[in-house]
């Protein structure tokens, strides 16, 4: 079904700019950004000179996607440090961008601790930032290893879940190399079974908030050459009713330690059309993203983004009327429900995919001994 719908290219090039990497002109040391709320109409860098710049690029969804979001709060800590500013102030902003995402946290601490430790040795402030900068570097290495064996994992999961080859995935949000210092995490799954020929079709919900997978994840689609077909959101059913859909691959934003996941809006409805329909649900993500001190999903905060990305329309070069900067779609004063995400609960989840494995049945206790590793 929908086949002859797909949108394919002869252009496979992977993305020219790198999401995410650090500079030292000599003017100073900088952050580069792939601004990702430009793509796939052009690729513009953002150049962020201080934390609170990144901040904002954080915030804007400029720069996206838990794994990146932690190496970008590893980075902008070593910034601060390397430009003489305030550590734990910049290292608090960072924090505090994005609430949902705890990679983000994660990043930072790890990149305040290495300074922090430093200093404690001995070092001078120049040393101190050096330390931060290794650690984020470590975990930009880290994070495109954790990707490469998420999708051997992932890969190796779905064939023995669908033997014979010949998947139709469904995907949610972005999550290819966009987000990551590799190639992804649900989508480096898919990657993996179109470069072995496995893959029949990739389904790209085009997913709020600001249509990430329109956007981003048919983007890198295309320049991989994958097959691939864009859907709405609620669209999605109707696939599922006609057997259109072999599996669900889907990344993570937190996983509390009941195995509860924290995902783009619109995921947990996947997660009851597939159980209705017996199709495997499968998230994929790193063991960075497994938190212990969030013991369930009814503690997670989740982030709730401006009305007006709902009642508004972004085009380019089109005059603008509305508050956002886009143009109406609804009468002026419409309020708008806008969560960034929500939370499916474990005992919807076929399988959770880590660098580490992949966890089967998902519970508090899998979780656990995987963490401990």
């Amino acid at each position: 079904m929908a086949d002859q719908y797909a949108q394919a290219r002869e252009d496979n090039r992977p993305t020219e700019k790198s999401a995410i990497r650090w500079e030292e002109p000599p003017e100073g040391p900088v952050l580069v950004l792939l601004d990702q709320t430009r793509l796939p109409t052009e690729e513009v860098e953002l150049v962020c000179t201080d934390a609170s710049a990144l901040v904002e690029a954080i915030r804007s969804l400029a720069v996206r996607g838990a794994p990146l979001l932690g190496i970008a709060g590893a980075y902008g800590v070593a910034l601060a440090a390397a430009r003489g500013f305030d550590v734990d102030e910049a290292a608090g902003a960072l924090e505090g961008a994005r609430p949902t995402a705890v990679n983000l946290s994660v990043g930072v601490r790890r990149a305040r601790s290495a300074y922090r430790a430093a200093l404690a040795e001995g070092g001078d402030a120049e040393q101190a930032a050096g330390a931060a900068l290794a650690a984020a570097r470590a975990l930009h290495r880290e994070d495109a290893e954790a990707s490469a064996r998420m999708a051997e994992h992932g890969l190796a999961l779905l064939d023995e879940l669908l033997p014979g080859g010949g998947h139709r995935i469904l995907t949610h949000c972005n999550t290819g190399s966009l987000v990551s210092g590799g190639e992804g995490t649900a989508f480096a799954v898919a990657l993996a079974g179109h470069r072995a020929g496995r893959l029949r079709r990739l389904w790209v919900d085009e997913t709020r908030p600001l249509l990430q997978g329109a956007r981003l994840t048919a983007y890198e689609a295309a320049r991989s050459g994958m097959a691939y077909t864009l859907l709405t959101d609620n669209a999605a059913g109707s696939l599922f009713a006609a057997g259109e859909v072999d599996a669900v691959l889907i990344g993570a934003d937190r996983i509390a330690a009941d195995g509860s996941v924290a995902n783009k809006v619109g995921s947990y409805p996947l997660a009851v059309l597939a159980r209705y329909h017996h199709v495997p649900f499968i998230v994929v993500a790193p063991v960075t993203t497994i938190d212990p001190e969030t013991p369930d999903g009814a503690s997670i905060e989740v982030e709730q983004r401006p009305g007006f990305e709902v009642t508004e329309v972004v085009a380019p070069q089109t005059p603008v009327t509305g508050t956002g900067g886009g143009i109406p779609v609804a009468p002026l004063g419409t309020q708008a429900y806008n969560p960034a995400f929500d939370v499916t609960p474990p005992e919807l989840i076929t399988a959770i995919v880590t660098e580490q494995g992949a966890v089967s049945p998902v519970t508090a206790e899998a979780l656990a001994e995987l963490t401990a590793r």
